[in-house]
């Protein structure tokens, strides 16, 4: 009798992304406009620009382009944070990085779910963007005490979800069955409800503190509100969506457009106005602006020091704009960036001679020619310029804390930027998440470590560091 294998989580995530893409592509038919425009302008860049094309074969990154998209949710209290947590365990899904969003006036933090591996990367690279309200820093007593006892109240997982992640977590996986079943239980949690919770005055109360104070509170379970397809030229999709009937946010949140990309650039279509009906109300009494649609651009992850240049750089940038960056300045704001920029090199020889960057190393024709006559003493740089291995920039799998903030800000409306005299707090976040974040960068130094004792391995030599 033959013992039947679990899926591989692995493949239940890839299935759950296509389930996603599915039901958003149906609730929201702006979002399929917006594929469609990624997917002709990455057919584009690939047959224009063979060098891209090469290195994203080299890579493997080909494979999986199509399915590069990420998700966003926001809950309200731990105790959803925390079974999220296992939910996305079941799809080989780890909580990677701390986001701390209130310096930008959005009162969340948040982590992202996602692989980190980067074989299971190769098979679905889908991440979930996934922040908790801080209820505490609802000013008005009465309103946070009203928004506590309405999250209280709601269950936001199937019964068979949370019996198939019970099941999944005792025996070690899912089987077939299972497995499909699970994918069809788990997206009902992310389904967009056309009905509030809350009366029309309720409502308003909790979008007059903050309208994202209402979008968590005020429905019956975290609607997915965005995903996002990933293209080679954020650029040109962004100048082709009024063309297609799609109105873009003014600003490219992220760096600005450059040879060799790095981190992560982000754009939006605008969150939609879509009818709800409250509790005291009929059917489309009122409106709720929340799901929108993304696209994403992303380039090499970088070290600390990277990152700390990327940071200072971008800084400066906002700090000569003295606003927050709009439909006005939006222009002003680019060229900023691009002249501030100008202090980070632009070349991957260069990111990496500087340490900026992560890469990953591969095993060229002329190295494997070389066998076994290479010497113990070689050096990962001697390696390189022998033209026995070579190396391509890891892609950023995360996200940008500035980015987010802005993305979120632009689809909640200017209205909604609030000042919250709060600090970070890592801590009370991972006591509601029920374990550590992972440190996102530490991934990367470990995906290079391993390239390149893979690299030693084929060219039969000692271990390099």
């Amino acid at each position: 009798m033959s013992i039947q294998s679990f899926v591989s989580p692995d493949l239940i995530r890839q299935r759950f992304s296509r389930a996603m893409s599915d039901m958003y592509r149906e609730e929201v038919p702006l979002y399929g406009a917006l594929m469609e425009l990624v997917a002709q302008t990455n057919a584009q860049v690939l047959s224009a620009d063979s060098s891209v094309a090469q290195q994203l074969r080299t890579t493997g990154e080909i494979e999986r382009l199509d399915l590069e998209r990420h998700g966003a949710i926001r809950v309200g209290t731990a105790q959803e944070l925390a079974t999220l947590s296992r939910l996305f365990a079941v799809m080989g899904m780890q909580p990677v990085g701390y986001y701390d969003l209130t310096p930008a006036g959005v009162p969340v933090h948040s982590t992202a779910f996602r692989a980190v591996h980067e074989t299971s990367l190769q098979v679905s690279p889908f991440r979930v963007f996934t922040s908790l309200l801080r209820l505490e820093l609802i000013e008005n007593p009465e309103l946070r005490e009203f928004a506590q006892s309405v999250l209280a109240k709601r269950s936001i997982f199937t019964p068979s979800t949370l019996a198939l992640i019970e099941k999944s977590e005792a025996q070690g996986g899912l089987h077939e069955q299972d497995a499909k079943d699970f994918v069809e239980q788990a997206l009902e949690t992310f389904r967009w409800h056309h009905s509030a919770t809350v009366t029309a005055e309720q409502y308003q109360k909790l979008s007059a503190q903050h309208r994202l104070v209402a979008d968590v509170v005020a429905f019956k379970g975290p609607h997915i509100n965005h995903l996002t397809p990933r293209t080679l030229d954020i650029d040109v999709v962004q100048a082709q969506m009024p063309k297609h009937g799609i109105t873009p946010k003014a600003v490219i949140e992220g760096p600005p457009r450059r040879d060799c990309p790095i981190l992560l650039r982000q754009t939006s279509f605008k969150a939609l106005e879509e009818p709800i009906a409250f509790v005291d109300q009929g059917l489309a009494s009122g409106s709720h602006s929340a799901r929108f649609g993304e696209i994403e651009q992303r380039g090499a992850a970088l070290t600390p020091e990277g990152r700390a240049l990327y940071d200072r750089l971008l800084n400066a940038a906002r700090d000569e704009l003295k606003d927050f960056p709009n439909e006005e300045n939006a222009q002003r704001y680019n060229t900023l960036l691009h002249a501030h920029f100008a202090g980070f090199p632009d070349t991957y020889a260069g990111m990496r001679q500087q340490g900026l960057a992560y890469f990953r190393y591969f095993v060229t024709e002329n190295g494997l020619a070389a066998g076994g006559d290479l010497s113990s003493t070689e050096t990962v740089e001697s390696l390189i310029n022998g033209h026995y291995i070579r190396f391509e920039p890891l892609v950023y799998e995360d996200f940008l804390p500035v980015s987010a903030a802005g993305i979120f800000q632009s689809n909640l409306g200017d209205d909604a930027q609030s000042h919250y005299a709060s600090e970070s707090n890592q801590q009370e976040f991972e006591k509601a998440l029920g374990r550590s974040t992972i440190n996102e960068l530490a991934l990367y130094a470990e995906t290079q470590r391993r390239s390149i004792l893979e690299c030693c391995t084929a060219l039969n030599l000692p271990p390099l560091a």
